[in-house]
């Protein structure tokens, strides 16, 4: 029987509260030579997780290039939550993650003992972390990730950090905080779409790139595509041009740590 997933957040935003599937993201990607791809869990109705995990994994046995699935998970359970990680592992072989929006949670929520415990427990089962916040939720965050120094985390782009308003700081002293923790990495993704969607300029851009990769390097950046929220603001094949000229300079070497070999080795392609 057919499961229809629900994702309440898109009634917010008109321009996505639509299907985006396999044949409109290889559309989107157009000129771009797309390898390998993980799909992150996009905030369905928490009661449907387990079918958007499964759904993805239907889709890689019709296009290969789906190599990992970051998926959701009642982490706030805390000790409790490891027959839902066991269950998640075994039954989709390509789970190599677990994300939460902490953007919609309250700053405090990071550090309630349970939700930190559960995350603790991903390592037992060699799964990574995705961070998704906004520049308020970082200093809470950098306390989180402290005392979750043996699970790979990411942190979702960049940050989110202010570019349509011009701010800069306190987003980049938490930035460099959370560089400073070696188990970080950092998606370099959705960068125009915390930009002025309409005006945004790549110079807009470049000042949090340069931040970005100064404090992560390139050992510890990945790109991210952010398909389809992208959409708001920058097609898929934009988003990666902007990059590309943005690190004009790098090297080849820096480059495919940055658009492929990062990526497989977090993620364990």
């Amino acid at each position: 029987m057919e499961h229809h997933l629900s994702y309440p957040w898109l009634a917010e935003v008109p321009a996505l509260n639509h299907s985006f599937l396999l044949e409109d993201y290889n559309e989107a990607t157009e000129s771009v030579e797309v390898e390998k791809m993980v799909f992150l869990q996009c905030d369905c109705d928490p009661m449907d997780y387990g079918h958007e995990t499964a759904w993805v994994s239907s889709l890689a046995k019709a296009d290969p290039r789906i190599a990992g699935i970051v998926s959701w998970a009642p982490l706030e359970k805390g000790e409790a939550v490891r027959p839902e990680l066991e269950e998640l592992v075994q039954i989709n072989p390509l789970v190599r993650g677990i994300r939460r929006i902490l953007q919609s949670e309250d700053v405090e929520f990071c550090l309630r003992p349970d939700f930190v415990r559960g995350v603790q427990l991903l390592a037992d089962y060699g799964l990574t972390f995705d961070i998704c916040i906004f520049p308020g939720h970082l200093p809470n965050v950098i306390e989180f990730v402290r005392q979750v120094p043996q699970v790979k985390m990411i942190l979702n782009h960049i940050g989110k950090p202010g570019i349509k308003m011009g701010e800069f700081d306190p987003w980049a002293e938490g930035i460099t905080q959370l560089a400073a923790m070696e188990n970080v990495h950092c998606k370099v993704s959705s960068l125009a779409t915390e930009a002025d969607h309409e005006r945004w300029t790549k110079e807009d851009l470049k000042p949090y790139v340069e931040h970005v990769f100064s404090c992560f390097g390139f050992e510890r950046c990945i790109f991210g595509s952010d398909w389809p929220v992208c959409t708001l603001a920058a097609d898929f094949p934009t988003c990666v041009s902007t990059l590309e000229e943005l690190i004009t300079g790098c090297s080849e070497k820096e480059k495919q740590k940055l658009f492929r070999t990062n990526a497989i080795e977090f993620y364990s392609l």
